[in-house]
């Protein structure tokens, strides 16, 4: 492990067993010459303690960091796809840090901007959903192109490291991060001889533009959730998705692939 990485920061939602849990890790990775700082800032190191959803908040929480990596460490005994750590076999992440036992892997990232003004990235997914007990109408637009007009209850982008969260629960595609795309699938689509969709999920390449207007008849305050949080915007017109230049780097340990992860996971 380099010198100029050695500065620790750690999120996690602090509880009375977790904190015990982790001050073995503080006191072993202080021995073994890594600080812990307070501001993640300082860090060029970002530990995340949990599960993927925490991990999902600590990218998110410290700006998607392009200057530093980012470790996921389970607390419990379950598959991570983000995780490659458990917290109760801290030494052998310690260790593989020290040995350089790590290899590093980019994420891609999708960028969501709202309205053509607020922008957000996301590492899993984006979704316009509906609020309302009713349907949403969306005109779905390629490259200025338009594509097709969803009825349903809603569409999702999804990051090919996404495609195994909510996309996949729609019978998305499970893509392979390596490759620089974001898929785009359909939640409840109705389709009959007046609406008629794709019907299948769709990947875009690098290059794509995906926008998304949605018609404004009523349900004009539509959920947009950005990984796994939720914001209700007022008066959405368009949502623009395309592939971000930042990337997620992150260490994951050797023999330990994406694909590894995914028949862990699932199968």
């Amino acid at each position: 492990m380099s010198n100029q990485r050695r500065n620790l920061y750690f999120f996690y939602h602090p509880n009375e067993q977790l904190t015990e849990q982790l001050k073995p890790l503080f006191k072993l990775a202080e021995e073994n010459d890594f600080e812990i700082v307070e501001e993640s800032a300082n860090a060029n190191i970002i530990i995340s303690v949990g599960g993927d959803g925490t991990f999902l908040q600590a990218v998110r929480k410290t700006g998607f960091r392009q200057d530093c990596l980012y470790v996921g460490i389970r607390s419990k005994d379950e598959a991570g796809l983000y995780c490659d750590f458990n917290l109760n076999n801290f030494n052998e992440m310690v260790d593989s840090m020290l040995n350089a036992e790590l290899e590093v892997r980019r994420f891609p990232v999708i960028e969501a901007s709202v309205n053509g003004e607020s922008s957000f990235y996301c590492l899993n997914e984006c979704s316009v959903r509906s609020t309302l007990i009713k349907s949403i109408v969306i005109d779905v637009f390629i490259d200025d192109i338009h594509f097709e007009t969803f009825r349903g209850d809603g569409l999702i982008t999804a990051t090919p490291t996404g495609s195994t969260g909510y996309s996949k629960s729609t019978k998305g595609a499970v893509v392979d991060p390596k490759l620089p795309c974001f898929q785009v699938s359909e939640l409840a689509s109705l389709n009959n001889n007046r609406f008629r969709t794709l019907g299948s999920s769709f990947i875009l390449g690098p290059d794509r533009t995906l926008k998304l207007k949605v018609l404004q008849d009523g349900n004009d305050y539509p959920i947009i959730s950005m990984d796994n949080e939720a914001y209700s915007i007022s008066n959405i017109k368009d949502v623009t998705v395309r592939l971000s230049d930042k990337q997620v780097k992150t260490v994951k340990l050797k023999h330990n692939s994406y694909w590894e992860r995914v028949q862990r996971t699932f199968l």
